[in-house]
């Protein structure tokens, strides 16, 4: 029974820390892409951190592209210090990369990357709120 409650209480620790997560339920504009960009919400995903694509903007203004809902910042992790570690898709060539993002004030600065590290592409977003 007391093996029970310390697994209960350690459980209800570790959501804790993840609902503290200062990017959870916060909204991102991206930089423009293949001629478009999107707002990317994040949110929690199995313990981790996701950003799913809630709107999409081409020069035209806002579209309903087909990707929205899909996740865009896939299982990030906290390493501490506004740093996160875990993988981002690229939908103008549908492929995933190694990613690392940077909390940096009402930025992110997000890179993916190939080749263990040796080719990464970066952009930063904009907190919309």
């Amino acid at each position: 029974m007391k093996k029970t409650l310390i697994l209960a209480a350690c459980a209800v620790m570790a959501a804790g820390a993840v609902f503290a997560e200062p990017l959870l339920g916060t909204t991102w504009k991206t930089e423009v892409d293949e001629g478009s960009y999107a707002h990317i919400r994040m949110a929690p995903c199995d313990g981790k951190i996701c950003g799913v694509i809630d709107r999409t903007f081409n020069a035209e203004g806002e579209y309903e592209s087909p990707n929205l809902g899909k996740v865009l910042v896939i299982n990030m992790v906290p390493q501490g210090d506004g740093r996160y570690e875990g993988k981002v898709w690229r939908p103008s060539n549908d492929k995933v990369y190694l990613g690392r993002m940077a909390l940096v004030g009402n930025t992110i600065e997000l890179k993916g990357c190939v080749a263990g590290g040796l080719l990464c592409s970066s952009q930063t977003w904009t907190r919309l709120n």
